[in-house]
């Protein structure tokens, strides 16, 4: 969710709330230069003249000429003819997607401490932490059936967004019947009332999530911000040590939603991307979900909603250890970002002069032949519909010339912005497939 929703006087309690408020404005985004035939599932595009007035973008006069920026296909797309050898290919452009992101040292496999074990119903739960290089402990929750034995598949879990930074792992898991209202409601809002890493655990998975950089655990306390402008306004009211009042928690969302460019730009300084710190932690996770005696190395995947979908493009295109993947609700084309939706996004999306090599789905596109699946809603306001068909058209394409067309798979479902339980069932199948 973007962090702009505070701006404008948004509630942060949901993502689909915001999506509400900014319709009208996204339905006076045009897509300048071109009209969608979408009859079919891969759409044509219809060159027409248009004159400047017409050519309207977020950034004015000014989109066109960012737009053809762009190359298409980039310059380390796969889709380019003078690629031939998949391998060798990977290898080029896996290395330079690296370069961008820019990926901070984050050491080799943290050690991961257990702090409380427990039944829940039908599954059991391991709540563990770990202590990278910088900041506080990382919080996860691992979930498995009860009772089992011997080596399981596994998922990693990746939370969203939603704009609830105060949460991390507790948006989309429950280890009590007591949960506090925010969360009920956001299991209610965008996964039709589940928490899926559960659901998943229950059909013979071991299941971990971890606070995500700037979550939960891992976020900014108040107490150690250095004051700057409009520091004492926005934190006013604000407290560390209160931690489950509501007022707080989306007094707390609404600060951090504004603070996510401050952040960006010292993470840019420090000569690393949001992404890239991303990429580093989720990949700490995945070594202490690879370690565990219980868990099969060579049969691990993972999968999110939002937020969570953009960490499993980068996550999955980036390392080969995740076997099977299933973004959710984060797919579309720099283009579209370019011209109509960067302003629906958070800062943690863009990785600098990465566009310049590969196109958005392309980056989850450098797994390939690896397993895997695209979840889209029609009418998310966060994407243009026109540009998720055209980054599904990119992805077919990028599986069929690897000759491993049965190996990715795209859904197109009614509504707006969620993981509800059909595209969960159609996530959890695409998993038992390949798992």
């Amino acid at each position: 969710m973007s962090s702009n929703a505070n701006k404008l006087n948004i509630s942060s309690v949901t993502r689909r709330k915001f999506i509400k408020s900014t319709a009208a404005m996204s339905s006076l985004t045009l897509m300048p230069g071109a009209a969608f035939s979408l009859a079919d599932k891969h759409f044509t595009i219809k060159k027409e003249v248009m004159s400047s007035k017409d050519q309207k973008s977020i950034i004015g006069g000014y989109g066109q000429w960012a737009a053809g920026l762009q190359k298409d296909p980039p310059e380390f797309s796969f889709r380019q003819q003078k690629y031939k050898n998949l391998d060798k290919w990977k290898d080029i452009a896996l290395g330079k997607a690296k370069e961008c992101v820019a990926s901070p040292d984050t050491g080799s496999t943290p050690k991961a401490i257990i702090k409380n074990k427990y039944r829940f119903h039908d599954l059991d739960v391991e709540e563990v932490e770990w202590q990278l290089p910088y900041g506080r402990p990382t919080k996860a929750v691992v979930l498995k059936p009860a009772n089992t034995k011997g080596k399981l598949p596994a998922i990693l879990g990746l939370h969203d967004h939603a704009g609830l930074k105060y949460f991390g792992l507790r948006k989309i898991i429950r280890t009590s019947d007591k949960i506090h209202p925010l969360i009920e409601l956001h299991q209610e809002d965008d996964y039709g009332g589940r928490a899926w890493a559960n659901e998943i655990a229950r059909k013979g998975y071991v299941v971990l999530v971890h606070d995500a950089f700037d979550f939960a655990s891992r976020r900014v306390l108040i107490k150690n911000m250095t004051p700057i402008g409009w520091g004492a306004a926005k934190t006013a009211g604000l407290s560390d040590d209160d931690p489950e009042n509501s007022d707080n928690i989306e007094k707390y969302n609404r600060w951090a939603g504004g603070h996510e460019d401050i952040l960006s730009k010292s993470l840019f300084c420090a000569g690393t991307t949001w992404p890239g710190v991303f990429l580093s932690e989720d990949q700490r996770a995945l070594d202490v979900l690879s370690a565990r005696d219980d868990v099969d190395a060579n049969r691990i995947g993972c999968a999110g909603l939002s937020g969570g979908g953009l960490r499993t493009v980068y996550l999955g295109g980036l390392d080969p250890r995740i076997k099977c993947a299933v973004a959710v609700g984060f797919m579309t084309t720099w283009k579209d970002f370019i011209l109509t939706k960067s302003f629906t996004h958070t800062w943690m999306t863009y990785t600098p002069l990465l566009p310049k090599y590969l196109d958005f789905p392309e980056i989850l596109g450098l797994r390939v032949p690896l397993p895997t699946m695209v979840l889209n809603n029609n009418e998310d306001q966060l994407y243009s519909l026109s540009e998720m068909k055209r980054a599904d058209s990119i992805l077919e394409s990028v599986f069929k010339k690897a000759g491993s067309l049965d190996k990715y798979r795209c859904n197109f479902y009614p509504g707006k912005h969620k993981f509800d339980i059909k595209m969960q069932e159609d996530a959890f199948n695409w998993f038992d497939r390949w798992l």
